[in-house]
């Protein structure tokens, strides 16, 4: 008898716990078909940028004063994106080409850092379709004067303005830089956020020698990558009912293996894809199922967070204990 693979996000049911994430590979409505037909259970598009938001609207209120030059610093410096995206408009169609070629959830992504009227855009994405919003926060706290609390508060505030514009679900992408995230995770749930993605990877400077310059380099995910959110979603399983995402380093079976056992409802692949394409799907689905088969384990429900915090007969494992443990079984190998 086959394996049940079917999951539930966002209050969604998937066929399957993979989810092609937020990426280029999903800004296509032919690759969004690929990845369907590869056996993907649910898309995340690529972001739409608070940035581009607020840029075509200037845009727009430059057309009608004539020229006058309203915000310069806005409008010279926001970066040419003729390869990413091209706007809400675009954005819009996007969502709205994805249902008419789809039969899977299409979760529609929406990627800012502040409170303001570009967060009504979720309502325009539910009204194209979407199926759930992703509200991708990316933030870098790097002012002294601002608390710690009033960090959280910012990505609370989002969350709830978010959530209020929509009756479909909603999903926040964080970072992993809290110092207490189960109370953060708690209070964005509570603010209106029916799941949470774990972990946004932010993208690192580098410092370029033959030019003396600074400027991002984005690096693909590696494998490693999955264990801090195998960790977090293995503690937060036991103290929410809300759905938790597993993002980055998704790039084997195995790796989605161990995080649907510490408590992940879904996982989300980048990475994977973009390396290797849309049908790696295939690769990875074959991966779980067979290994399912071979613990005898009859559907994903049955699995799901069965390694979680709350479950293991050693709960210290996933906290100071296992640094220690680590720390000394390393020294007694390499002696």
């Amino acid at each position: 008898m086959p394996v049940d693979m079917r999951t539930t996000y966002l209050g969604l049911e998937l066929a399957n716990p993979f989810v092609a994430a937020a990426s280029p590979q999903t800004g296509e409505v032919e690759t969004l078909r690929s990845l369907e037909g590869a056996g993907v259970g649910a898309v995340v598009l690529r972001s739409l940028f608070e940035e581009q938001i607020q840029h075509e609207e200037v845009a727009a209120q430059d057309l009608f004063l004539q020229g006058a030059e309203i915000s310069p610093e806005v409008t010279g410096f926001f970066p040419e994106l003729n390869d990413y995206n091209t706007g809400p408009d675009a954005y819009l169609g996007l969502i709205e080409g994805a249902k008419r070629a789809l039969s899977i959830p299409v979760i529609a992504s929406l990627n800012g850092h502040t409170a303001g009227g570009w967060t009504r855009y979720a309502g325009l994405f539910e009204e194209a379709g979407a199926d759930a919003i992703e509200l991708n926060v990316y933030f870098l706290a790097t002012d002294p004067t601002v608390a710690a609390a009033d960090v959280e508060q910012r990505y609370i505030d989002l969350a709830a303005s978010v959530a209020s514009q929509v009756k479909i679900p909603v999903s926040v992408k964080i970072g992993p830089f809290f110092s207490s995230l189960p109370n953060f995770v708690l209070r964005v749930v509570d603010a209106g956020a029916k799941g949470m993605v774990l972990f946004n990877r932010f993208v690192q400077p580098d410092v370029y020698l033959d030019e003396l310059t600074v400027a991002p380099r984005l690096v693909l995910s590696n494998r490693e990558e999955a264990r801090l959110a195998l960790r977090w979603i293995a503690i937060l399983r036991g103290l929410t009912q809300a759905s938790l995402a597993a993002n980055s380093g998704v790039h084997r079976a195995e790796d989605a293996m161990k995080l649907l056992l510490a408590g992940a409802d879904v996982v989300q692949v980048a990475s994977a894809l973009i390396e290797r394409g849309p049908l790696y799907v295939e690769t990875l689905l074959r991966g779980v199922e067979a290994w399912m088969e071979e613990g005898e384990y009859e559907s994903v429900a049955q699995l799901r967070g069965s390694l979680s915090q709350r479950n293991v007969p050693d709960p210290e494992a996933f906290e100071r204990a296992n640094y220690m443990k680590a720390l000394v079984t390393y020294a007694s190998e390499h002696a």
